[in-house]
């Protein structure tokens, strides 16, 4: 009677714990939730296989929080946007374009007009995104050296006028 109690005792260990176990599987190692981002526009440039959604950013104290993983966008002077991305994910080949590739923006074509590499510390938004004649879209990512705190030394800024 002892032996049957102990292993009974057991037996209800046994299946409590692989319970709890595949309770965990099933709901503990659930990936993240993405972020659902409302969709502006769309971003496309063939020559390095880029095509993402765009959303509409907020300035917040100062600041554009950089979507993970598509393009953000951001606007406060008539014909200039500025669209920004993260250099490991959905602007990882924005350094492969060359002057006069074309991007689509929108149902707008653009055409590079400038390449720039520019130490973070010398980058004045001010004058990144004054008013523009002609539209104008300005897409900046991280370049140089990687730093610790997931930032980098330097912007690669791509400047494209509409067609």
């Amino acid at each position: 009677m002892e032996l049957r109690k102990r292993l009974d005792s057991r037996i209800v260990f046994v299946i409590i714990y692989f319970s709890a176990l595949l309770a965990y599987i099933i709901y503990g190692l659930q990936p993240a939730g993405a972020i659902d981002y409302v969709v502006s526009s769309t971003l496309s440039i063939p020559k390095i296989d880029l095509y993402s959604d765009v959303t509409n950013l907020e300035l917040n104290n100062r600041e554009l929080k950089t979507p993970e993983s598509i393009v953000g966008s951001f606007s406060n002077q008539p014909n200039k946007t500025l669209l920004i991305g993260h250099s490991t994910t959905v602007f990882q080949r924005l350094n492969e374009l060359d002057l006069f590739d074309s991007i689509k923006y929108g149902d707008s074509d653009y055409k590079v007009v400038k390449i720039s590499l520019i130490p973070k510390p010398k980058i004045i938004m001010r004058d990144l995104l004054k008013k523009a004649d002609k539209d104008t879209l300005v897409l900046m990512t991280c370049a140089g050296t990687l730093l610790d705190n997931h930032d980098a030394t330097h912007r690669l800024i791509i400047t494209a006028v509409k067609q």
